[in-house]
């Protein structure tokens, strides 16, 4: 791919104020190892052998998935610039929310360009339950008929999901049964029983590991029914959205793994979430592209200490996230590149390492 020219005059501008420093900050020696923290993994555990690997959805300006009134996707051209971003910044392996037509997109790019990226596929599950008790955004509860229909279409959306880990058997190396849809606090519930059903049912039509992704405090408190039943645990862990600052990301980040791993001691981890905003309203000062880049690197400095693949979270800005009249809220800002494609620091410096 010829990088367009935000990116090269952005690395430019990169090398000029960096100089032959490269990624070096202050905390580059933070290290890691087994005996301090007990979580430390053999290499096969890896995911597609990788460490570093990034969420993608790939929506830009005026795009969004299906919000009840239908879903405005990138085209074919547009996502394989997005990967060719990717595989430019290093990135093997991506995660991918759902089994739609924005995902099949991605899978079919990949195959018929003979990228070399893998695929977490995921699979997306809407609310079947009302958590409007919990969710402080739910106002109201959800009609039972809508949570009839939700089901249906959930059970469609895994039939579509076995479809393309089977069909595109070759790039998908794991399949990831709902996102988010246990916690409290979200407005996708889901029984926990439920998705057990449902990790079964995929795990018997396809080939590949099945994991099922959310908050790492879930996992600790209720997860060891469902971990008897994936193939690994997928977390999720943001600091920041916890009041922490950049000087407690990585050790943070350490203490919910840990709490994970002493509840669950036998499990295979893998990081689905992990990162920090470039802006944002709500976290004020502790945002920003700097402390992006320093949790970036510490945290993959650790995970290939710990053999932990980790997804960080991600690729792209979405400005269609969260609230449309605050175009500084931290929703919008989590991308190593702009909703426009111009690199921050952190994509500066992987483009220019690789």
């Amino acid at each position: 791919m010829k990088l367009n020219s935000n990116v090269i005059l952005s690395m430019v501008v990169l090398l000029v104020f960096t100089g032959c420093s490269g990624n070096k900050t202050p905390n580059d020696k933070t290290q890691v190892t087994e005996d301090s923290t007990g979580i430390k993994q053999d290499k096969e555990n890896l995911l597609a052998g990788e460490v570093e690997a990034v969420c993608y959805s790939g929506f830009r300006s005026g795009q969004h998935p299906d919000r009840g009134d239908g879903a405005k996707n990138p085209s074919y051209e547009q996502v394989l610039e997005d990967l060719d971003i990717l595989t430019n910044c290093g990135f093997k392996l991506i995660r991918v929310y759902d089994s739609g037509e924005n995902s099949e997109m991605a899978l079919r790019v990949i195959d018929e360009n003979n990228l070399d990226i893998n695929v977490l596929l995921g699979i997306w599950l809407r609310a079947e339950l009302s958590n409007h008790e919990t969710c402080e955004w739910l106002i109201e509860p959800i009609p039972d008929e809508m949570l009839q229909q939700n089901k249906k279409l959930n059970l469609q959306k895994i039939e579509k999901g076995i479809e393309l880990a089977n069909a595109f058997e070759n790039i998908v190396i794991a399949v990831n049964v709902g996102n988010e849809a246990l916690v409290d606090w979200n407005d996708h519930k889901v029984n926990a029983d439920t998705i057990i059903a449902y990790v079964k049912k995929v795990k018997n039509a396809i080939s590949q590991p099945v994991t099922v992704a959310d908050n790492y405090k879930w996992w600790a408190e209720h997860g060891m029914a469902l971990a008897k039943v994936v193939d690994f645990i997928s977390i999720h862990t943001y600091p920041v959205w916890e009041g922490k600052d950049i000087n407690e990301g990585l050790s943070y980040t350490i203490e919910n793994l840990l709490e994970v791993k002493n509840s669950l001691p036998d499990v295979q981890i893998v990081i689905t979430e992990a990162g920090w905003p470039s802006t944002s309203v709500e976290f004020g000062e502790r945002a920003g592209e700097e402390k992006q880049w320093r949790y970036y690197n510490e945290l993959m400095n650790w995970a290939k200490e710990a053999n932990i693949t980790t997804f960080f979270f991600e690729a792209f800005d979405e400005d269609w996230k969260g609230d449309p009249g605050n175009p500084s809220g931290a929703e919008k800002h989590w991308g190593l590149f702009t909703v426009d494609r111009n690199p921050k620091k952190t994509a500066l410096i992987l483009l220019n390492e690789n």
